[in-house]
């Protein structure tokens, strides 16, 4: 599945435009996702924080993901994506929160399939939860995500 393009640069003038802020929350994507954003010029308008939180017990300790919500859903689930775009934008006093869960393998994960992905974008109390089967290697299946969640945030969704 490939997202439809959105360069960064365009996002980045969208929120600008739109007077709106954004913080990023990754695990599967390891931080591409904020350095494609901020490697746009001027992104420092729009672009509040990001926070890497990979291992499981960093998503509760760092982001405040709850406990309940990561044994019963796993890591890997809309519900962790959700929770974690809702503590990044409230972390940050963003406007929106984004946030990147997933497999990206080489071995599948808590039952999920490598390339099973979940970005989910907080604006307020509304969340908005995409989830997406990608094929290809794991550096593929990274790329695939940040493509995934500029568009996402290119939407408005």
């Amino acid at each position: 599945m490939r997202a439809v393009a959105n360069s960064p640069t365009d996002v980045i003038a969208s929120l600008a435009l739109a007077g709106t802020t954004v913080a990023v929350a990754e695990s599967l994507t390891g931080g591409l996702l904020c350095a494609r954003l901020t490697d746009v010029p001027g992104a420092s308008r729009v672009v509040l924080g990001g926070v890497v939180a990979y291992s499981t017990p960093s998503k509760h300790e760092v982001l405040g993901v709850p406990e309940e919500t990561l044994r019963n859903h796993g890591a890997v689930s809309a519900q962790t994506a959700s929770a974690m775009a809702i503590a990044v934008s409230r972390q940050f006093s963003a406007h929106v929160g984004i946030a990147t869960t997933g497999v990206a393998g080489p071995d599948s994960q808590e039952g999920q399939d490598v390339g099973t992905v979940f970005i989910a974008i907080a604006r307020g109390e509304r969340t908005h939860v995409v989830q997406l089967m990608l094929d290809g290697t794991r550096e593929q299946i990274r790329a695939l995500t940040v493509d995934h969640a500029l568009a996402l945030l290119a939407s408005g969704d």
